[in-house]
């Protein structure tokens, strides 16, 4: 297939967000099957004959193409005479309603899902019902758009991250009285900030887009949020049950790889087969006739054969209602006796919109997973090691740059260097594509293709970005070496902060040594104390950041929230909270976690540093 035709980066994020509707299974690539039903669904003024032969010229290398495929795909069909029937197409499918004004660089209009702002404000407001802080804005009206105008001051936007990841903001940071524009922007700044350190994707939203409250933008950070807490624990590691959906010849390494769709996806099939069932390939079309919901549910409800748990019996009698809409309103009765009834409606079931869809069934296995490890297996679940703070760290920086496919798992999701590539070019190193393998790659030799791309990684990390990469090799990132991956990892995390700084210095280098100077040239203005280097030992009680911060954006820290005599190691981490909260409430991009700050890592206080540094440069 030809190059994809360059398109602005606005038009990008739209044909981002259509790729992502249609991509049922968020693997990072369209399948031949999802296409023939988005052109089935899209009435295209062709003849059926001509819409098979597209089909297949489209995919007759592959059975699926990449989002690059996809963009020059849809970008040539919106200059053709088919464009707006297929754009009808993408509406159409998700129930999406068009928002006044069009892009300036695109010409295409932005659109929202009326389905998915209902689901949110339902969400919303049972997550956030006995919230004090939120009774000015909650219960919200689903029917209205109460939703954008909610978020507006920040606040519920910084409770729904903490809900989805606890204590990423510090409540003590959050402005919550007699809110004036400034502190607005003070909350919206800690807001998008600390959803960037979890791993949402916000380049492309600011606060304003959020104070003025732009629905396509606000629903999609809603969800990035909502789904980031729904899959927080489908994870081996945080759920060592799931090893009940191993399959005969499996590893445990193999069902590592499996991200949160996939594991959902064959959760539902393990459920399934038990009530002997037909299994299902996705959460739209094979779901739309609620079936398979049925069975699900009969399956998972308690049936109160544990201690202490009372069983919920269930009506399923609904399966003989002939109309889809009206089995699918009576299995929503049925999961609502279970306390899970969110995210759909009976129509959101019927239409098989696939995000909703998901939601649902996320819901539905984190309150009742009904999973049991398998007694006869010989397995070692000790093997199955945590995501350390470092490697959550970087995985949440690389998908907070929109990196694609989204990196679930560290080592494993990375084995090919796609996303690694595409951190170079964040980086301003050029890489070759036409050297590199993409998937899908072919059953023979299909480690090989990987471990080439991995060459090319190290390749490029030497000669074109002049890394430190002494004894790694393709082979130590394919393999998922954690040592050697993470050192690769931490030159491109310092390198994308430090090229931030140079662009705000008028292109002069930066180092270590700059940065500490800046800091101290800063502090000794505000007559603070000063730093040696990011191994102060002074740093552990967090008193330099909360020091700096203040000196960049004085009268901006509250010190009677802050243990500075003789501080307990619990003192300290409060500080530390409070430190990385307040860093992001004044603009600045933090990754690094508390901790870091309390053990002082060397490596993570130089990123907060320089966040800091950044920030300071803004403003002066």
């Amino acid at each position: 297939m030809a190059a994809p035709t360059p398109v602005g980066p606005e038009e990008l994020e739209e044909l981002r967000e259509a790729f992502n509707k249609i991509d049922v299974n968020g693997n990072g690539y369209i399948c031949k099957d999802e296409l023939t039903e988005l052109f089935r669904a899209s009435n295209l003024a062709l003849p059926g004959y001509r819409v098979r032969e597209l089909v297949e010229e489209l995919t007759k290398t592959s059975d699926q193409l990449s989002f690059d495929e996809f963009t020059q795909v849809v970008h040539g069909l919106r200059s053709s005479d088919v464009a707006k029937t297929f754009r009808k197409a993408i509406n159409k499918k998700e129930g999406l309603c068009s928002v006044a004004g069009r892009s300036e660089q695109s010409g295409t209009q932005h659109s929202y899902s009326e389905e998915e702002k209902v689901a949110f404000v339902n969400w919303i407001n049972k997550s956030l019902e006995n919230d004090p802080d939120c009774k000015h804005v909650l219960p919200m009206d689903p029917g209205t758009d109460d939703l954008f105008t909610a978020v507006g001051d920040g606040i519920v936007l910084c409770k729904m991250i903490n809900l989805s990841v606890p204590d990423t903001i510090d409540e003590r940071t959050i402005n919550k009285k007699k809110l004036t524009p400034f502190t607005i922007q003070e909350n919206l700044n800690l807001a998008l900030n600390s959803a960037s350190a979890i791993g949402c994707h916000v380049v492309n939203i600011g606060a304003e887009d959020l104070k003025e409250g732009r629905q396509h933008l606000v629903l999609g950070l809603l969800w990035q949020v909502i789904k980031i807490g729904l899959f927080a624990d489908i994870e081996l590691s945080k759920n060592d049950a799931l090893v009940a959906l191993l399959r005969d010849g499996e590893s445990l390494e193999d069902l590592m790889k499996l991200s949160p769709e996939e594991l959902l996806l064959r959760w539902v099939n393990y459920h399934l087969e038990e009530a002997g069932c037909k299994k299902i390939n996705n959460f739209s079309s094979d779901i739309k006739d609620s079936k398979a919901y049925y069975s699900l549910l009969e399956q998972i409800a308690p049936k109160g054969d544990e201690e202490g748990i009372p069983p919920i019996p269930l009506d399923m009698s609904g399966l003989r209602e002939k109309e889809d809409v009206k089995r699918a309103e009576c299995m929503l009765e049925q999961a609502d006796r279970l306390g899970c009834r969110q995210f759909v409606t009976a129509t959101d079931v019927v239409r098989g919109n696939p995000k909703l869809n998901l939601a649902f069934v996320a819901n539905l296995f984190n309150k009742y997973p009904a999973l049991k490890k398998p007694e006869n297996q010989d397995l070692d679940l000790s093997a199955i090691e945590g995501e350390t703070r470092e490697e959550r760290t970087f995985r949440n920086w690389m998908n907070s740059l929109g990196v694609n496919p989204r990196v679930n798992h560290l080592y494993m999701d990375i084995d090919d260097a796609l996303v690694i590539f595409q951190l170079y070019e964040k980086i301003k190193v050029p890489v070759d594509w036409d050297r590199v393998n993409k998937p899908p790659y072919p059953k023979l030799g299909y480690n090989m293709k990987k471990l080439e791309n991995c060459n090319y990684a190290v390749e490029l990390g030497k000669k074109e970005a002049k890394f430190s990469l002494v004894g790694i090799a393709g082979q130590d990132l394919n393999e998922g070496n954690r040592t050697l991956t993470l050192a690769l990892l931490w030159q491109l995390m310092r390198r994308y902060t430090l090229n931030i700084l140079e662009e705000l210095g008028d292109g002069q280098k930066v180092n270590d040594d700059t940065i500490v100077s800046w800091v101290n040239d800063t502090l000794s203005k505000a007559g603070k104390d000063t730093i040696s280097s990011f191994k102060d030992k002074s740093i552990s009680s967090s008193m330099p950041v909360l020091d700096l911060i203040d000196a960049i954006q004085p009268g901006s820290i509250r010190y009677d929230l802050v243990k500075t005599e003789e501080p307990t190691e619990e003192d300290k981490l409060q500080n530390a909270k409070y430190a990385v909260s307040m860093a992001r409430k004044i603009g600045a991009r933090v990754y690094a976690l508390p901790e870091d700050l309390v053990e002082v890592k060397p490596k993570m206080v130089m990123t907060v540093f320089a966040c800091l540094m950044a920030r300071g440069l803004r403003v002066s």
